[in-house]
């Protein structure tokens, strides 16, 4: 619940209340049992909210009931992200995509919810149509996606022959992968003076930044920041962005930044994990930076030299050797991860 109140700060909405619920399963119709739903209902009047956000993707008949019952939006958390995904998108390709996962969404739910396409920036058939022009809508949206379809394909098939082109020139890839605000885009701008916008929110970055860095051992190698996942991250931004995922396969190795100061590190990682799983990349090298040390118990580079030595010494048994601490914000153990990231780019060329 935590997360997804970031989420709707980051999307502009301030939040004032939160309720929960435990169910064995969620309502067909409503999403919420009778009882809750009156509960969230006499709240309206108490702390005047005019949106509510729910922490899973509703189904079309649920969104319709719910808005029905308690007569404000109802968003879900895949409209949430969408949302916060479409304004953050820079690039044309991170905006077609942001586009196509909208389209996604939105076409099984334009039934009765007109409203949603005004909001989600689709803009057409607001006006309430009836069932021949709810068909000539769904025609023209899907007619939309194809076309958004072929003009990521064409993306993708710019992004491929440029990776041949990288791989012809021998240097090669690092991803910095990892849970969305982990500091990604604070590590390659420590690591490369890249100027990557970082923001203390979430998807504060969605576009992949490329930059060449020189190695300990003198060598070259280019490092790539990408979109950060997210629990739940819905489908249809999986599908979108797939050409922009794609820079994970050509990748030599991985950096997987973790945010050692949530409470959620564990959670998160495994999400990382899971969806490194469903994008077949868990073979990869891996390497393990876990980032924001500076921000735990003191504030001093000796202190933090000491700890990491202690702390990677008592967790020998589930970290393995490329894990590394740091600090991305102070700069601390950059050396050490530049060093780790040399051997294992080495030992990667030179299998036993």
């Amino acid at each position: 619940m935590d997360e997804l109140a970031q989420l709707a700060s980051t999307a502009g909405v301030s939040v004032t209340g939160k309720l929960t619920q435990q169910l064995h399963t969620p309502s067909k119709t409503h999403y919420l049992g009778k009882g809750k739903l009156d509960e969230l209902l006499s709240l309206k009047d108490s702390i005047n909210y005019d949106v509510v956000i729910f922490d899973d993707e509703l189904s079309p008949l649920q969104q319709r009931n719910l808005e029905e019952a308690l007569e404000v939006k109802v968003i879900d958390r895949a409209a949430l992200i969408l949302d916060i995904f479409a304004k953050r998108a820079r690039t044309h390709e991170g905006q077609l995509q942001v586009e196509l996962a909208q389209h996604q969404y939105l076409l099984p739910r334009l039934a009765g919810q007109w409203s949603h396409l005004e909001r989600l920036g689709g803009g057409i058939g607001t006006r309430g149509p009836g069932e021949s022009q709810l068909e000539t809508d769904k025609r023209l949206i899907r007619q939309k996606i194809h076309r958004l379809q072929t003009k990521i394909e064409e993306v993708r098939k710019h992004r491929t022959l440029y990776r041949q082109k990288r791989k012809k020139s021998g240097i090669p890839i690092v991803a910095l992968v990892g849970y969305t605000n982990g500091g990604k885009s604070t590590l390659l701008n420590a690591l490369s003076q890249a100027d990557v916008f970082v923001e203390d929110k979430l998807f504060a970055t969605l576009d992949p930044t490329t930059r060449r860095l020189t190695l300990p051992d003198k060598s070259a190698v280019l490092v790539t920041d990408t979109v950060g996942f997210i629990r739940k991250l819905p489908p249809a931004i999986i599908t979108a962005f797939r050409a922009t995922l794609e820079e994970l396969t050509e990748a030599s190795a991985l950096v997987h930044i973790v945010d050692l100061t949530s409470h959620n590190a564990a959670e998160q990682c495994q999400t990382v994990e899971d969806i490194l799983t469903d994008l077949k990349l868990m073979d990869k090298p891996r390497i393990t930076a876990l980032n924001k040390i500076d921000l735990l118990v003191d504030n001093s580079k000796t202190w933090y030299e000491a700890t990491a030595i202690n702390y990677l010494s008592d967790q020998s048994a589930v970290m393995n050797k490329n894990t590394v601490l740091i600090s991305a914000e102070k700069r601390w153990g950059l050396t050490k991860l530049l060093e780790l990231i040399s051997h294992t780019l080495t030992k990667t060329a030179n299998p036993v």
